[in-house]
């Protein structure tokens, strides 16, 4: 057995009633920070978020009705959870999934209401892994692997036949790595239909398995670590996987933490997407200019998934806005009497600059009682916005003190 277009195109007659063909379309903002046509194949409109229902209910669909009857059990960082969540309940099947106890709680509830028991263990993909083979023994059930299964990348590998058949004249694809079930599947459909299209991986600098494993020539283990992108945190590269990224991958390139949520914030603000870390992967090596010869090529960036939590997204922002400087945090010292704080207010108001939180504390210096610091944390369109709301206060006469970042 092995995976190749025919199995794939077979996989894609097997999901055409439940997996969505997730919408592909350009973006002249990214395309022009880029330097390429960029496109985005948005795999977090799929059912349950992600791309892994596809490959999950793949191999649902070629189970025995022996294998069904004694249920199935998956380990998963939460995407391939959900994906095996909804697939089994759709054929009557229980389900048994083991999660990371770092798991996005977002990502936890879902799978339960998709209608899988499940069971926390563990901080990092590996070890929810033996836990759920240890399961596995122990019930009998089929184990469903996330990456590691030629079923499992054949359902992925639709990905790819996607793409070319929307676009045909697609020149690089950009694609996360975890475990590489995504990634082979996609490039062994995408070199079968178009031999000369390039097929870029990505992966979090942290914890790049795939690209150390590329480098030695064999599968390697690398020390676990929980990366923003926490579904392609994963130690060991599938070794199924890794026979078709040998093949038919032609580099394998890193982000760093900040990177990652740089794209994860970028694709917020310019194209209104919600990702999580591993789906702004792609994304992110683009715009930190880590994909050599795509200028003025057709190229499409995976944006593999969005279940997210949302007190990350809104960690996200925050992080960003100060990084960039357009949130600011500054002390101004003023006459502690009715009204000018308000008057205050008004001014950073009147040059648009938003008010987030105000705090006052009184003075204890050698002014005496009559005059208080005013904290104040203030939203600016840009960060020229920011220093010029400074420096317009200062030249009406306030006494102002830049704090450190917020």
């Amino acid at each position: 057995m092995e995976l190749n277009l025919e199995r794939i195109k077979n996989a894609q007659e097997n999901i055409k009633e439940v997996s969505r063909r997730t919408p592909m379309f350009h973006t002249s903002t990214f395309s022009r920070l880029c330097g390429c046509n960029l496109y985005l194949k948005c795999e977090n409109k799929q059912k349950t978020g992600a791309f892994k229902l596809r490959g999950a209910y793949n191999k649902l669909v070629n189970l025995t009705e022996e294998e069904k009857k004694k249920g199935v059990v998956a380990s998963s960082a939460g995407n391939h959870a959900q994906g095996v969540a909804y697939a089994a309940t759709a054929f009557g099947v229980k389900a048994r999934i083991v999660m990371p106890v770092t798991a996005p709680q977002a990502k936890v509830n879902a799978t339960k209401e998709y209608g899988a028991e499940v069971i926390q263990f563990g901080q990092v993909y590996d070890e929810c892994y033996a836990k759920a083979v240890e399961i596995q023994k122990e019930t009998g059930a089929t184990f469903l692997h996330p990456f590691n299964d030629l079923d499992v990348m054949a359902g992925q590998g639709t990905i790819g036949i996607e793409i070319l058949e929307d676009l045909p004249e697609m020149d690089v694809i950009v694609i996360p790595i975890g475990g590489g079930g995504l990634i082979s599947g996609i490039a062994t459909a995408a070199k079968a239909i178009k031999p000369s299209i390039r097929i870029i991986g990505v992966q979090p600098e942290i914890i790049a398995s795939t690209k150390a494993s590329m480098e030695k020539g064999e599968v390697v283990t690398l020390p676990g670590a929980k990366s923003l992108a926490d579904g392609i945190s994963v130690s060991t590269p599938g070794t199924e996987c890794f026979k078709y990224i040998q093949k038919y991958v032609d580099e394998v390139v890193t982000v760093s933490e900040d990177e990652i949520a740089y794209g994860m914030f970028s694709l917020m603000e310019r194209n209104k997407l919600i990702v999580e870390g591993a789906g702004a992967s792609a994304i992110a090596a683009l715009l930190a200019k880590k994909v050599n010869g795509i200028q003025g090529k057709n190229v499409v960036a995976i944006v593999s998934g969005g279940n997210v939590d949302i007190a990350t997204v809104s960690k996200i922002i925050e992080r960003e806005l100060v990084l960039q400087k357009r949130r600011i945090k500054f002390v101004v010292e003023l006459q502690d009497k009715a009204g000018t704080l308000g008057i205050l207010i008004t001014e950073v108001g009147a040059m648009g600059g938003n008010v987030v939180t105000v705090r006052q504390n009184d003075n204890w210096n050698e002014k005496g009682l009559d005059y208080a610091d005013v904290q104040l944390v203030v939203t600016a369109q840009s960060k020229e916005h920011g220093e010029e709301i400074v420096k317009k206060l200062r030249e009406k006469g306030y006494l102002v003190q830049i704090s450190k970042p917020v």
